[in-house]
């Protein structure tokens, strides 16, 4: 995809939706981090109900702590794997206050040393909770990025070097939220909405569906 094409696709992206947010519900960046750890391999809408029950009783480290492992197995079993991200969550709460006096770190190194936090949350956290133009990879983008021909890649680390030198700079803020969010509901896996798709032109995907 050409520099042109580029450029077209996310104008065509931001001017249908300027400020586009996370779907995860959270009110501070513990809460975030908590969210995104409890979203992998499951649905958003999954980890809204269940954080809404969990947020008002545990929000902090220290809550977490206290609140004890299997305390928050109790809130969050609907959750796939939820055993190992109880673990996780609560060694996170503790690292956090031995390490970080409380507080979600800045970086993606010291995001990564946390339990059960990759390089796609550490890079989900870093740009909602921290507004860096970071790009986190997850299976809609992965899609989109290798089907509209935006970022080939064999790996998820692969397109996200490739989005990060392909995009202009101008919508790296916002790039990570417009492309999963069209993955998720127009460029899906399985009958993808091509007649629908606003960037249909910019697409190089040779068994997209004309309109």
């Amino acid at each position: 995809m050409n520099k042109q094409a580029i450029i077209h696709l996310f104008e065509t992206l931001q001017a249908r939706d300027p400020e586009p947010k996370t779907e995860l519900n959270y009110s501070t960046p513990f809460e975030l981090l908590i969210a995104v750890l409890l979203s992998a391999q499951s649905t958003d809408v999954g980890v809204n109900k269940a954080t809404a029950k969990l947020f008002p009783v545990a929000n902090t480290p220290e809550a977490f702590l206290k609140l004890g492992e299997e305390g928050l197995k109790k809130y969050i079993a609907t959750i796939g794997l939820y055993n190992s991200k109880a673990k996780h969550a609560i060694q996170t709460s503790r690292k956090l206050i031995d390490e970080f006096h409380g507080e979600v770190p800045r970086t993606r190194k010291e995001l990564e040393s946390l339990p059960g936090v990759g390089r796609k949350t550490a890079n989900v956290v870093l740009n909602v909770a921290f507004g860096e133009p970071t790009m986190a990879v997850d299976t809609h983008i992965f899609r989109v990025g290798n089907r509209t021909g935006l970022a080939k890649g064999k790996t998820p680390l692969d397109v996200e070097h490739k989005l990060l030198k392909v995009i202009p700079k101008a919508f790296m803020q916002h790039a990570h939220h417009w492309l999963i969010l069209h993955g998720r509901y127009t460029c899906t896996a399985r009958k993808p909405k091509c007649t629908l798709c606003p960037i249909q032109d910019d697409c190089s995907w040779p068994e997209k569906r004309s309109a």
